[in-house]
């Protein structure tokens, strides 16, 4: 009896997970997509102004000159995102942008100095009061961490070419 009752629930878990096989990554890669490509085209339409923080940059791109971080973290922006709307190379994009939000947080949005997680925790904000900003980064890493892990989903250029292969 108790079965019967939860049977169109049942039904509906089906049909979700029926649909999200073929769409649960859709509004990760867009987000991921609009934010990452927003700010390639910052730099496509700016000044480089690597030169001041290259050399918080993390070994080995605080090794690399500053003219070539920003053509290669501007053309990462801009290429990547483009992958991850089409679901080509997905993983690879999502790690190509990982790496280039991890030396971001390093070099721009963790606090300079702090002494106690208390501190630390000060810097997980969006506006920067003298303890970092590193809480929109680290939302783009947890967001793009299913990508990363999962791949593009069925609803995509990699799992048609792997259908295809098979």
């Amino acid at each position: 009896m108790s079965h019967l009752a939860f049977a169109p629930l049942t039904h509906a878990y089906q049909q979700l997970d029926r649909l999200g096989a073929w769409s649960a990554d859709i509004p990760l890669r867009l987000f991921l997509a609009w934010e990452f490509f927003e700010s390639g085209l910052e730099k496509w339409n700016g000044a480089n102004w690597f030169e001041q923080i290259n050399s918080a940059f993390p070994f080995p791109f605080d090794q690399i000159p500053a003219g070539v971080n920003w053509q290669v973290s501007m053309w990462a922006e801009l290429i990547a995102p483009v992958l991850l709307l089409l679901g080509l190379g997905t993983r690879f994009a999502t790690l190509v942008l990982m790496i280039l939000t991890l030396v971001a947080i390093a070099a721009v949005h963790w606090p300079a100095h702090w002494s106690s997680l208390s501190e630390l925790a000060q810097g997980y904000s969006i506006s920067d009061k003298g303890f970092g900003n590193y809480k929109l980064p680290m939302i783009y890493l947890v967001a793009a961490m299913p990508l990363l892990l999962k791949g593009a989903g069925k609803f995509s250029l990699d799992a048609l070419l792997f259908r295809r292969k098979a």
